[in-house]
C-alpha cells in the first residue's frame, strides 16, 4: 500500500487519536439511541472534559475550569489539520442509508470542528458544508480517507476522532502514530469497545501519564 510521504516543513506530521474510555475499555455504553448517542451512561465518560476551559473555548463557549487536563486537551487540539470519524460518531445511530432528508450530524448549524472532516461510511453522499466545516463522506475505505485527510491537512496532523471501530481499524492497519486514552474510573459493562479485533502484534510505548480530576491521561506511541 503506497501512502503519501508524511513530511512537512516542520517535520513529520502524525496520525493520532485520543478518546475517553471506561476502566473496562468501552468508549460508548450499550443501547445507543438518538436520546443517548453514547449509550447508557456513556455521556459520563466526558464529565471531566466538558467543564474545561480548553474544551469550552473550541466549542465557542466562555468560562470553564482550569486544571492539569486543560494542557492535555490544548495539546491534542494543536496542529490538527483534518479529522477522520466513523459513521457512528457522525450519526445517526442506525447507520443506514442517508435518505432524502439527510442527517447533518449532532452539532447543529455550526459544528465545532473548523477543519475538513472525512466520515467513513458505506453509503455515498455529496459533501456537506456547515459554516467553516466541510464533511466529506468516504465509501472506499480507511486508506482512502487517510490519503484525502493528509492532502487536506498539509503539514498538520490528522486526527482519528472515533468512535472505537474507526480507531481500531487504523490501529490494526498500522496507520496510527499516537494514541491517548483518557481513562475514567467507571464501568460500562458493554457497548463500543476499544481494541476489539486489533492484532495482538500491535505494540504501544508509553510516553506520558497525567493524573487529573476524574480522569487519568495515558499517551502512547504506536511502535512500527
Amino acid at each position: 500500500m503506497n501512502m503519501p510521504i508524511r513530511m512537512g516543513l516542520s517535520g513529520m506530521s502524525k496520525v493520532r487519536a485520543h478518546i475517553s474510555t471506561s476502566l473496562d475499555g468501552y468508549v460508548a455504553g450499550p443501547s445507543q439511541t438518538m436520546e443517548e448517542p453514547l449509550g447508557v451512561n456513556g455521556e459520563h465518560l466526558h464529565d471531566w472534559l466538558v467543564v474545561l476551559r480548553a474544551w469550552r473555548e473550541q466549542a465557542g463557549m466562555q468560562g470553564g475550569e482550569e486544571n492539569v487536563s486543560n494542557a492535555v486537551v490544548a495539546d491534542e487540539y494543536a496542529n490538527v489539520g483534518a479529522e477522520i470519524m466513523g459513521r457512528g460518531k457522525f450519526g445517526p445511530p442506525d447507520r443506514g442509508p442517508w435518505g432524502d432528508d439527510a442527517w447533518q450530524g449532532w452539532w447543529g448549524d455550526d459544528p465545532p470542528f473548523h477543519k475538513p472532516v472525512f466520515v467513513l461510511t458505506h453509503h455515498e453522499r455529496e459533501p456537506l458544508r456547515l459554516t467553516d466545516t466541510i464533511f466529506t463522506f468516504v465509501t472506499d475505505g480507511i486508506e482512502s480517507a487517510l490519503e484525502q485527510a493528509r492532502a487536506a491537512a498539509g503539514d498538520k496532523d490528522v486526527f482519528i476522532g472515533g468512535g472505537a471501530d474507526a480507531i481500531n481499524q487504523y490501529l490494526d492497519a498500522d496507520l496510527l502514530d499516537e494514541l491517548e486514552l483518557h481513562v475514567v474510573p467507571m464501568l460500562l459493562g458493554g457497548g463500543s469497545r476499544l481494541f476489539d479485533r486489533v492484532r495482538p502484534e500491535v505494540s504501544l510505548e508509553l510516553l506520558r501519564v497525567v493524573e487529573a480530576p476524574g480522569v487519568t491521561h495515558l499517551k502512547y506511541r504506536v511502535l512500527k
